[in-house]
């Protein structure tokens, strides 16, 4: 058997010594990257030939890539790396793994056309200032062969490792059993219809309710068809860390209930939540954990594929025992684990790590994106960008003055685009090129002094740069999928402007992604309908489709409409009624409940009514910016044996993704429809929905859709098991309408008649 491996994947393993070193090094997006290669072999000449490919082996092993160019005249090998700022400022690990890769590409080219000897040169190409620089050099046939078969001797060991661990996986998977006795009602349906999807090679939308195990007939039939299809690796993506929770959880059941395992699982967790030094710079000079980081390196991987499981507590374990930086080390082992948890962005946003990785090692890989109802905000999120005029006024004041010219610059322009602004909020046609020309020019220069400056630390002044780099890159891809918009905003007498690109269809961004992944499994218990989901992620048109029969009956949630307006307008009205209603439910039948609003203000008006008239109840109120630690006391207050009334935001931390099975939750009440509001961006999206979309889609894919989803999702909340019996309050008259009942749950008994207010 053979083991096939990229030039710059057997370089980056082999190739790398020394230091941790992140310091400021500015990269090129991907666009300038495409677009710097374009300009360095545009200047070559017709003869010259672009991107080469070439192949070669050793022992078992397959190397291939494609070469940058090569100029057969000259018989010159070029690679070509594409960079900003400072030539002199890349780190020499960087260096090394560039001449590594030319070495490679030379030998597999003089092996592939019987050259005695070659040129090889790498060449930097700056995006900024198109200057080109070279470094060439002539290396003989038998030079570049001896580098070649060390990096190859110097991988091979890893690479029969990984033979005999991809052999004994799949060896493994094939004789998986389910867990557990029997699959839960709901369960082996949504199970096949994964199977099948990853068997086809086919993206799935499965609307499967909650509480009959949706991550474990994720993941089963995931592991199931690995084995089958010859899959490299499951990456697991979720919104929520108790999703990755759930994930690590399911996988550790489906080991326990058979032989061991030889699967590594690994949770990618974010670097504020794992570094060990917060307070230093990733730089050997700074860090400890981060000097000599790609010497002891090698010994950490090894012992990580030793002990498979490497959540979080495993990774910083194997990093503690090597003195490694776990952050890192966890970037490092997603090349080498079969099954990767992590939130949406490691995959979705602009620079994924695991989409990168997939891509660079051709990787056979199937998704499942838990909670997929959550990735149409969260995407668009990725794809949107913002910068507040009164931010980049506050660290004007403080910047060098190196960087003062390029600072006053964009300060006029976007003091005379804030001048022409005659009211709070306006959507523009065209993008403001002279104010976008002093951005990247702004954003050149800081690069600059970042670079020349690597030590210097000014918190406000590096979150701008990075917003704004951030801006620019998605000036590049701008189209109709998105708004510029511009919000004025006043402070003392003074107008101030807030820019926004707002995406508000991100398909064009995600259809790459998912084009890429072998399978794209995508599963909620609110992913209807399916064709809204479909188009706002780009998923192709014969996405397959399943909706889960729930294995709950309608008598074990009793549902009442309470006939109180919660409109804005009724509002204050509302808030005793409501009040009312809650203690009486509570006075009726004692136990756990969450009451549901949209807003933290609505929340606090009824939760301070409650406790000035019924006092006696205990109320659980969630807070502005709860942390993780926060959110899981609030959750622990929810026992068998405690009476007690959460408040909690409708849409927010604890209106999905938490599991109070039993006597810890017996109702709900949901005020309000959880409607968007109506405000002037929310009109804006709705007209450029419309104009994508078509106007009789309009107003549900901007209003109603997304406002019943989180109805829905606070809702399931009652019901978990099939022993689970409760309550719930439906706090608005709306909820009689056809349009809305709609887009609820098929399984809710949603009664004619309505509670009187």
């Amino acid at each position: 058997m053979s083991y096939v491996i990229a030039v710059r994947a057997l370089c980056e393993f082999t190739a790398k010594t020394g230091d941790l070193d992140l310091r400021f090094t500015p990269s090129p997006s991907g666009q300038e990257g495409i677009t710097g290669h374009g300009i360095v072999t545009s200047k070559r000449g017709g003869h010259y030939q672009a991107e080469v490919a070439l192949s070669g082996a050793y022992q078992e092993l397959i190397v291939r890539g494609r070469a940058d160019g090569f100029d057969p005249a000259a018989k010159q090998l070029e690679e070509i790396k594409t960079y900003r700022g400072c030539l002199e400022a890349i780190p020499n690990h960087h260096r090394q793994l560039h001449w590594a890769q030319a070495k490679i590409y030379g030998w597999l080219l003089c092996d592939q056309s019987g050259l005695p000897g070659l040129n090889v040169a790498v060449t930097y190409f700056n995006v900024d200032s198109a200057k080109e620089t070279s470094f060439p050099g002539y290396f003989s046939a038998e030079q570049l062969w001896d580098f070649f078969k060390c990096q190859c001797t110097s991988f091979l060991a890893w690479a029969r490792q990984e033979l005999a661990h991809r052999s004994a996986r799949d060896a493994a998977l094939n004789t998986l059993r389910f867990p557990h006795a029997e699959f839960r009602a709901g369960q082996r349906d949504l199970a096949v219809a994964v199977y099948k999807s990853i068997c086809k090679e086919r993206k799935l939308l499965a609307q499967a309710p909650t509480g009959i195990g949706k991550t474990l007939a994720t993941l089963f039939p995931a592991l199931k068809a690995a084995a089958t299809k010859q899959l490299d690796n499951i990456y697991f993506l979720t919104a929520k860390t108790t999703g990755r929770a759930l994930a690590i959880q399911a996988l550790a059941t489906i080991q326990s209930s058979t032989a061991p395992q030889p699967l590594r699982v690994l949770e990618l967790t974010a670097r504020d939540k794992i570094c060990e030094h917060p307070d230093k710079v990733c730089h050997g000079d700074s860090c400890p954990l981060a000097a000599g980081f790609y010497d002891r390196l090698p010994a950490a991987r090894t012992a990580a594929v030793e002990l498979r499981q490497l959540d979080k507590p495993g990774l910083k374990l194997v990093a503690a025992e090597h003195a490694i930086c776990p952050y890192y080390l966890g970037q490092e082992m997603a090349r080498w684990s079969d099954v990767i948890i992590s939130d949406y962005n490691y995959f979705f946003d602009t620079s994924a790590l695991l989409f990168g990785l997939m891509q660079a090692g051709e990787w056979r890989t199937a998704i499942l994106v838990d909670e997929a109802h959550s990735l149409v905000e969260r995407a668009r999120s990725m794809y949107s960008a913002e910068l507040d005029q009164r931010d980049f006024l506050a660290l004007r004041t403080t910047a060098p003055c190196e960087l003062k010219n390029a600072l006053d610059r964009l300060h006029r322009q976007w003091r005379t685009l804030a001048a022409k602004q005659d009211c709070d909020y306006r959507v523009h046609n065209e993008l403001p090129h002279a104010l976008l020309a002093a951005l990247q020019n702004a954003v050149a220069t800081i690069t600059d002094y970042l670079v020349d400056n690597p030590t210097w630390i000014d918190p406000a002044l590096q979150s701008f740069y990075f917003d704004a780099l951030h801006f620019c890159r998605l000036v590049e891809s701008f189209e109709s999928h998105s708004l510029f918009d511009s919000t004025r905003v006043t402070l003392k007498g003074r107008h101030r402007l807030r820019l926004c690109l707002r995406n508000v269809v991100p398909a064009s961004f995600l259809k790459p992604r998912f084009d890429a992944a072998h399978a794209g499994i995508l599963f909620s218990a609110t992913l209807g309908p399916w064709s809204y989901y479909q188009k706002l992620l780009g998923l192709p048109g014969e996405t397959a489709w399943v909706d889960i029969v729930t294995p709950f009956s309608s008598d074990q949630l009793a549902i009442q409409i309470a006939d109180i307006s919660t409109r804005f307008q009724h509002r204050s009205d509302s808030i005793a009624p409501i009040t009312e209603l809650i203690a009486e439910q509570f006075r009726r039948c004692p136990g756990n409940y969450l009451a549901f609003f949209n807003s933290f203000d609505y929340l606090e008006r009824v939760a301070r009514l409650l406790q000035e008239r019924f006092g006696d109840i205990e109320l659980w109120i969630q807070e502005r910016r709860m942390d993780e630690k926060a959110r899981t006391s609030f959750i622990d207050q929810f026992t068998p044996t405690s009476q007690g009334i959460g408040f909690a935001v409708l849409g927010g931390a604890f209106g999905e993704g938490i599991d109070l099975p039993g006597k810890r939750l017996i109702g709900a009440f949901v005020a309000t429809l959880g409607l968007p509001p109506v405000n002037p961006v929310n009109e804006q999206i709705m007209r450029r929905t419309s104009e994508i979309f078509g106007a009789q889609l309009a107003y549900a894919y901007t209003y109603l859709i997304p406002g019943i989803r989180k109805v829905a999702q606070a809702g399931g909340r009652i019901v978990r098991t099939n022993l689970d019996e409760g309550t719930l309050y439906l706090i608005d008259d709306r909820f009689r309408e056809h349009r809305i009942r709609q887009l609820l749950p098929t399984w809710w008994e949603i009664p004619q008649n309505i509670l009187p207010g």
